[in-house]
């Protein structure tokens, strides 16, 4: 069994270690966590022709890793960071003893994942490497002079290069929502003012949640609302009109009033907005968001079924190619 090992040269704020996400739990509390943006996620894994486990989830403060032994090939997607100076884009290489790796931000995105052919050893909670920032529980967020290592590392040339970007992993700047729980709550102007005016990412933003700037919301008795469960994508309004969404480590339960609800897909793209970007918000109903919901997750299958097919080898191209034409033609 290999093993590569890296050394963590530096690491930006919220740079940490995610899975999938931790399921079944919130119920008793525990939030689920796992990737901002989880197409980005699963992207990143299919791109090594692998099942999605733990990886790396890098953000605008980006990480240098240095490869202090063995060899692995990885991949990168979510937002358009650059590796290694090179354009920003999804690619995947492999990296040996000596080599370094440099992820910065590049022309969008918040949030890029960072996976490896094989398995990153790591700290688990209640079965799950997804890190809840806030406390430090599961694989946790990564700090200069940390150590990672890649159990099971894999050097797979066919899957290098550059891969193109689906338009579905884009943010756009348009956002469906599911108005409620507590709309009818609220100021009656208030459901036009969300839908009617722009909203802006603030740089009150981490993983649980971000504020945004634009029109405030006016409460009616909506404070008068006991305390419930809540979910990724709720807008939630407190005493002071700000809407807030909720990420991927919200809460499990909170008692401020949710003017609506995003679209799970629109979550993860809201998510890869930054701070100054603007944006609407689009109410849909609920046979609107079922039937965007699956074409959403039908894009989504084909994106990552065209990212994990396999590449041609150079064994596979050169078999294909008549290189000697020069000699035999006339």
């Amino acid at each position: 069994m290999s093993t590569a090992r890296f050394k963590v040269s530096f690491a930006g704020p919220l740079v940490s270690l995610q899975d999938a996400g931790r399921t079944n739990q919130m119920r008793f509390g525990v939030p689920a966590s796992g990737p901002m943006d989880r197409f980005g996620f699963a992207a990143a894994h299919a791109m090594l022709g692998q099942a999605a486990a733990t990886a790396i989830e890098v953000s605008l403060g980006g990480l240098v890793l240095e490869c202090v032994d063995g060899a692995v090939t990885c991949a990168v997607a979510g937002g358009a960071f650059s590796l290694n100076a090179q354009a920003p884009g999804w690619q995947a290489l492999t990296v040996a003893k000596g080599d370094r790796l440099t992820l910065r931000a590049g022309t969008w995105g918040s949030w890029c994942y960072l996976a490896f052919a094989g398995s990153i050893a790591t700290e688990q909670w209640l079965g799950s490497s997804a890190t809840h920032t806030l406390s430090g529980l599961g694989g946790g967020t990564l700090r200069a002079g940390d150590t990672i290592e890649i159990h099971d590392a894999a050097v797979r040339p066919g899957r290098e290069g550059p891969y193109a970007c689906p338009d579905i992993a884009r943010p756009v700047s348009d956002i469906c929502v599911i108005l409620g729980p507590q709309d009818h709550h609220f100021a009656p102007d208030a459901v036009h003012t969300l839908t009617a005016s722009p909203y802006r990412m603030t740089d009150a933003f981490d993983r649980m949640g971000v504020r945004l700037d634009g029109p405030a919301l006016s409460l009616g008795d909506a404070l008068s609302i006991p305390s419930e469960p809540i979910l990724r994508g709720s807008i939630q309004v407190a005493g002071d009109g700000v809407p807030v969404v909720l990420l991927a480590d919200h809460q499990t339960t909170g008692g401020y009033p949710k003017i609506a609800t995003l679209l799970s897909s629109d979550t993860d793209r809201l998510a890869q907005l930054r701070a100054g970007d603007t944006f609407r918000f689009r109410a849909v109903t609920a046979a609107e968001a079922v039937a965007l919901t699956r074409r959403d997750h039908d894009g989504r299958a084909a994106a990552l079924a065209a990212l994990s097919a396999p590449r041609a080898t150079l064994e596979h191209l050169l078999s294909q190619s008549n290189l000697i034409s020069g000699v035999t033609s006339d």
